[in-house]
């Protein structure tokens, strides 16, 4: 191994397809080694991962990393958001983990709204008003439809507290994660007793949430793992926060993240409460605020959508008239969570890249149509729209945000954005500085920024206007039987 100036330390991504490692240098920001390992994940009704895997897989991925993880002075986690891990007494999973693209509680979602004093008093509440994604709905429905499982529960995890308890035998957690769940007041910034009342869910059951800077424990000394004992372990966050940390954003600048989900966020100085329930008002990993809409299908959906066509990801074709709406998952963003996707505007002429591009438009629209609203009032228009995550680097997407945006976009040159503000988040543990101001020394947000074009407004206009009007279809959907 090339010698480091200064201490190394391990970022980890523990998403929904799979675990992801770097070893980086804190001083410089250069990645030494890096692993990865997949997961796996049901079909069907539900969502579901065995939280086991994740631990296999963070293991598998740690050792691909060689000497230099053993060498490591710090680690932080950063995971997918939401996923409900129920453990026993003996911190084995109870069942497999409720993944945050589970749309299964979408009745109880509903029900806890209107029973806990509706959309307003939860966004002035949590900061949020929760979906089917949130875990206050899923242990909800966990509750309702398998009570022996929860009656048996010992503790309740999110993804990226389960994998740092494994490392540190500590159940904690941070407040970029725990904003995700719907039972933390961003308002107090505490558990929620009432809401955990409304639930049935005894607050004893839950992790420790741990202040930004502060130290979560050490790794444990056990066999399976490279790591040096005594290895400081750091609060870990959620995927979007460590992102944030991984850019080193500053307030008021943008982000659209094309991954598995679709994501658009800004750092803020101001606590959200959207009642709209569009924006999610969450916390982020530093102190500061993270407002976010979230889209349930991005990537995957559009790529559905080219193994259909018999068509390579990027054989788009302009001048169509069609709309589709890529709702395979049901939607988060809108609020549809059993909602299909919707083709409309099929001609004799209408050709394969033409639908392909539909798709395209499709999720981007989503992801714009809430950009405003996730950006304090006062924020310059004109900064660039930072484009990240796995579908960053296709051209179909570049192209699709720049003409549906009208904004310029950045796209950083760095990857792993999530492992790198993790691993910016353990460097700050050790130098005592701000993790975003690490990441800003790494220079991880440079790249190349593409220019302006003229918005299509007139796609815009047609997508919205087939939404609004496809909405008593699209809402049959969500009504319980």
């Amino acid at each position: 191994m090339s010698a480091a100036e200064g201490p190394l330390v391990v970022g980890v991504d523990s998403s929904t397809q799979s675990t992801k490692v770097l070893v980086v240098d804190a001083a410089t920001g250069q990645v030494v080694a890096s692993g990865q390992a997949p997961h796996t994940v049901s079909a069907g009704a539900g969502r579901e991962s065995d939280p086991r895997q994740w631990w296999e897989a963070l293991c598998t991925a740690l050792h691909q990393c060689g000497d230099a993880a053993h060498e490591a002075a710090a680690v932080s986690i950063g995971g997918q958001q939401h996923g409900l891990v129920t453990l026993d007494a003996h911190g084995d999973p109870v069942r497999p983990a409720l993944l945050w693209n589970d749309v299964r509680s979408a009745p109880q979602a509903r029900r806890l709204v209107a029973e806990l004093g509706g959309p307003k008093a939860w966004a002035d509440r949590t900061g949020s008003v929760p979906g089917a994604s949130f875990t206050v709905t899923k242990w909800a429905w966990l509750a309702e439809h398998e009570p022996e499982a929860a009656r048996s529960v010992a503790a309740v995890r999110l993804p990226h507290d389960y994998l740092t308890e494994r490392l540190t035998g500590q159940g904690t957690t941070d407040r970029g994660d725990a904003s995700g769940t719907g039972w933390w007041a961003s308002a107090t910034e505490a558990y929620d007793e009432e809401i955990l009342a409304g639930i049935g869910l005894d607050p004893a059951l839950l992790p420790r949430v741990v202040r930004p800077g502060e130290v979560a424990g050490t790794v444990r000394d056990i066999h399976d793992l490279p790591f040096s004992k005594g290895t400081l372990v750091a609060p870990g966050t959620g995927d979007n926060a460590a992102a944030a940390l991984g850019l080193g954003l500053r307030p008021g600048t943008p982000v659209l993240s094309l991954g598995t989900s679709g994501t658009v966020y800004a750092v803020s100085e101001h606590r959200p409460a959207d009642p709209t329930g569009t924006v999610s008002g969450f916390a982020d990993a530093r102190g500061d605020w993270l407002p976010l809409a979230c889209t349930l299908n991005c990537t995957l959906a559009v790529d559905r959508m080219a193994t259909l066509l018999g068509l390579d990801r990027e054989a788009v074709e302009p001048g169509t008239e069609v709309t589709l709406l890529p709702y395979l998952d049901g939607e988060r963003t809108p609020d549809l969570p059993n909602a299909t996707g919707l083709l409309h505007g099929l001609r004799h002429d209408t050709t394969a890249g033409q639908l392909l591009q539909a798709a395209y438009d499709g999720a981007v629209h989503s992801l714009l149509g809430a950009l405003d609203l996730v950006l304090d009032q006062d924020a310059d228009r004109t900064t660039p729209l930072v484009l990240i995550g796995g579908g960053a680097r296709g051209t179909a997407w570049q192209q699709t945000v720049r003409r549906l945006s009208g904004r310029p976009v950045r796209i950083p040159e760095a990857g792993e954005l999530v492992a790198l503000g993790a691993a910016a988040q353990a460097a700050g543990l050790l130098t005592g500085e701000d993790p975003a101001a690490v990441a800003r020394r790494w220079k991880t947000a440079d790249g190349p920024v593409l220019d302006p074009v003229e918005r299509d407004e007139a796609t815009l206009e047609r997508i919205s206007g087939v939404l609004s009007d496809a909405a008593p279809l699209l809402e049959r959907g969500t009504r319980e039987h």
